[in-house]
């Protein structure tokens, strides 16, 4: 526990004597606690090995600033449908410390890492349990994923990315028109069929186990809302870039799965993959954009500044996909000269 450190004193007390209750009930070992990982929220988990030398895994959500309910929530709804993820084993709610199954040491960022060669294997696989998920999707039962989430998620762009990191004025000159293709963004990804959608479903929240097995992790932000979500996510990774062959390959794949799965339910989408892809490149834009302004949020906000190394990433998924629609080139101009990749042209576009 020496590498385990509190900033709030009476915090730490009521974890201790939660542990030796812990250790009590469901044979701990608590000297054995070691740091397993943190997000970028306020949670953070450790491990612990129990007497018979499996482990379990704490969640230390502090309830003033993370509300455990929907990882509960979402817990058994992915325990219903068959899903690999952790087992609410223990939870305190007023306190916020829960114990859950170990889903495993490495995530699936870095099995590949050690085992590259095992990358279109495991990435099939993943499409199994993402088909998985989403055929056990209900209305009415998560939040939704409507037009007034979806905005509020793009305007952290321009408020967190453009004003506060790159230090662009509130009014700059590109808003009227930014606002605009918000508004296409989410016209096209609102007439996409919804299902339930995790909302990071990417190999760093996908654990793999001794076994091999994959399982799912961080969920308790999952929504109901456009099919093309979790795919983008997935292939447009915000840690790692995959090679272009390789993202279209594991994209036509899910394609195939999601189709005869009866998940698509456009015919357009149905009979033409380059209408799939369309949908999903403007997903992943959304997504892009919003990351964006996270990553500068966690770093002025939240004292986080290791996100920001990843923003380049992003820009230059942005750019990618914006070359590619004439309708987005404002967005392209726009992210050139805030990036100072080339001179901004067009009389709409220069700043004031």
């Amino acid at each position: 526990m020496n590498d385990i450190t509190w900033s709030d004193p009476q915090r730490q007390s009521a974890f201790t004597l939660w542990l030796e209750h812990m250790a009590a009930t469901q044979r701990l070992v608590p000297n054995t606690l070691s740091v397993a990982s943190a997000d970028a929220s306020f949670r953070r988990y450790f491990r612990i090995l129990t007497r018979e030398g499996s482990s379990r895994i704490i969640m230390d959500a502090p309830p003033e600033k993370e509300n455990c309910h929907p990882f509960v929530q979402v817990a058994q709804l992915m325990k219903d449908a068959g899903v690999p993820g952790p087992e609410v084993l223990a939870w305190n709610e007023p306190q916020g410390f829960m114990l859950l199954s170990d889903l495993g040491q490495l995530t699936l960022l870095q099995h590949l890492q050690q085992h590259p060669d095992q990358a279109d294997a495991k990435l099939r696989e993943s499409l199994d349990v993402l088909v998985q998920w989403q055929l056990a999707s209900k209305p009415n039962v998560l939040p939704a994923y409507d037009r007034a989430l979806l905005r509020r998620e793009l305007d952290l762009f321009p408020d967190w990315y453009i004003v506060q990191h790159k230090s662009w004025p509130a009014d700059f000159a590109q808003r009227d028109a930014l606002s605009h293709l918000f508004e296409q963004i989410m016209d096209r990804n609102l007439a996409a069929p919804s299902v339930y959608v995790h909302r990071d479903f990417m190999p760093r929240n996908l654990m793999v186990s001794a076994s091999g097995q994959l399982g799912v992790v961080d969920f308790q932000d999952a929504v109901y809302g456009p099919i093309t979500y979790d795919i983008a996510s997935l292939m447009r990774d915000a840690f790692h870039t995959w090679e272009e062959e390789r993202v279209v390959d594991i994209t036509i794949r899910y394609w195939e799965k999601a189709k005869r799965a009866g998940l698509l339910q456009k015919p357009e989408w149905e009979s033409d993959f380059g209408e799939f892809w369309k949908a999903v490149d403007w997903m992943a834009l959304q997504r892009h954009l919003k990351i964006l302004g996270i990553f500068a949020r966690l770093t002025l906000r939240d004292g986080k500044p290791k996100y920001l190394a990843d923003t380049p990433r992003f820009v230059l998924y942005v750019r990618d996909i914006a070359s590619r629609y004439r309708e987005l080139t404002p967005l392209l101009r726009l992210i050139d000269e805030l990036e100072n990749l080339q001179a901004a042209t067009g009389f709409a576009y220069g700043r004031s």
